[in-house]
């Protein structure tokens, strides 16, 4: 069982919403760059190995994936009535799952830069 470290998971979210605002305004489009920056942080800051650093990554990803998701919901219900409601639900899971995907991805990457040896099972 992994133990979750928030601080770490709490910081990359920060990070990623941040950077993801700035490479926005610069590169539209290009904000998951932001995601990955962000994750990779998370994974060499958390220490337990590749899985450990996916684990957090992906943490990271739902996190931004909920609450983008709820942002979307708001905006487009305010702006399209039920059916934008129902397309924001549908943003909602399509977040969650590519980024809860590039989290994990980052993470890992960012325990393999570290170069932590994966913890031992008990």
């Amino acid at each position: 069982m992994v133990e979750v470290k928030w601080m770490p998971v709490l910081i990359g979210f920060v990070i990623a919403v941040v950077l993801g605002l700035i490479i926005d305004m610069v590169l539209p489009g290009w904000s998951i760059i932001a995601y990955l920056i962000a994750t990779i942080y998370v994974g060499y800051t958390v220490a337990g190995g590749y899985m450990n650093g996916a684990i957090h990554g992906a943490l990271v990803g739902v996190i931004a994936g909920i609450i983008g998701g709820i942002l979307s919901m708001v905006l487009l219900g305010a702006l399209a009535g039920a059916a934008g409601v129902g397309a924001g639900i549908l943003v909602l899971i399509i977040a969650i799952i590519i980024e809860a995907i590039i989290g994990a991805i980052g993470g890992a990457i960012g325990a393999v830069i570290k170069g932590d040896a994966p913890a031992a099972e008990a």
